[in-house]
């Protein structure tokens, strides 16, 4: 993690504790989209891109994390959208609905996947989330 992204996560968890010690309401849903990158410490290392696993089950995390990151490089500098990107790469089968994973609650997700989701501000993109599953970026959507 850069250091910007460091200072990012920071500030937001200063954030996060100030409003809970002010009592602001974080929401019971959300719906976000994100883009899943694999690699040989997920927990399934194959995907509907490689069903049997031969080139996640060779990918570093450290690979994942880079190849992640510059993904995310492109959809900031609108060199392609979240969605035309999560369609392409995304080794979650919400690919082929943009990384769309529609609305959900409070349990409903890994914990990290789900910190960061509810997080967001609508219209956020989080940096990298690493959770059991792979290392995510994650679009707020609602």
């Amino acid at each position: 993690m850069s250091t910007e992204e460091e200072e990012k996560t920071t500030q937001k968890k200063k954030k996060t504790a100030k409003e809970k010690a002010i009592g602001v309401v974080q929401p019971k849903r959300v719906r976000c989209s994100h883009l899943l990158v694999k690699h040989q410490e997920s927990r399934r290392p194959a995907s509907w891109r490689d069903e049997t696993g031969a080139i996640i089950g060779k990918k570093t995390k450290e690979c994942a994390i880079d190849e992640l990151l510059a993904y995310r490089e492109q959809i900031e500098k609108n060199v392609v959208s979240f969605a035309e990107l999560a369609t392409k790469v995304s080794d979650c089968s919400s690919a082929r609905h943009g990384g769309d994973l529609g609305t959900f609650e409070r349990g409903a997700m890994q914990k990290a996947f789900e910190d960061a989701a509810f997080g967001l501000e609508v219209g956020e993109m989080s940096g990298m989330v690493d959770s059991d599953s792979g290392v995510h970026i994650i679009l707020r959507v609602e």
